[in-house]
Parts: C-alpha cells; sequence; structure tokens
C-alpha cells in the first residue's frame, strides 16, 4: 500500500496491546539523510483548557507500527514511566482556598 504523509494527517492511533485510543496522527519525523519515515508524532493534550500548558507529545516508532489502514493506524505502544511529582495534593484550587 502506497501511503503519502498527508494522508497520515489526522488518522486515528490504536494501540493494539490495550486498545486505547492514543489520538490522531499530527505530524511525522523524517530522516533527512536516508529520506526514510522515522516515526509518527501524537500531539499531547491541552491541560486545563489549554492553560496549563500540554502532555507530552507521544512519539511512535516505525518499528512499532503493525498496520497502517485507511482509517487508523495500529500501532504497538508502551507508555514511557512517569516521573515522580512532588506537587501537593488537591491541585491548585485547595492550594489557593483550602485551608493551611
Amino acid at each position: 500500500m502506497v501511503c503519502r504523509i498527508t494522508e497520515l494527517h489526522n488518522k486515528e492511533v490504536i494501540d493494539l496491546d490495550t486498545g486505547n485510543r492514543l489520538g490522531c496522527v499530527d505530524d511525522v519525523e523524517v530522516d533527512s539523510c536516508s529520506a526514510c519515515l522515522c516515526a509518527i508524532v501524537i500531539h499531547g493534550r491541552p491541560r486545563f483548557l489549554g492553560l496549563g500548558g500540554h502532555e507530552p507529545d507521544i512519539v511512535i516508532r516505525w518499528e512499532d507500527i503493525a498496520v497502517i489502514g485507511d482509517e487508523t493506524v495500529l500501532v504497538h505502544f508502551r507508555c514511557p514511566p512517569t516521573p515522580v511529582s512532588c506537587k501537593r495534593k488537591g491541585g491548585i484550587l485547595k492550594e489557593l482556598f483550602g485551608r493551611r
């Protein structure tokens, strides 16, 4: 199957191992020396209506792509470990309005 990069844009990405929807293809990484597609990129979701920044982008290597279909891309994706956070429990609202 021949597929153009523009056809990859907005295809839904599904993890084969968990069945989770990861998002839609937003970008690709291309090796400029070999002209090979290296990875697809799913932009991170906005936090708190976009005011809190975005979650990290999901980068899926070409080797982890199982199938590229007409509407979906099936992948084997291992979620990177979540870093330990030192934030206070309860969030910013409790921090601003809560008792100390």
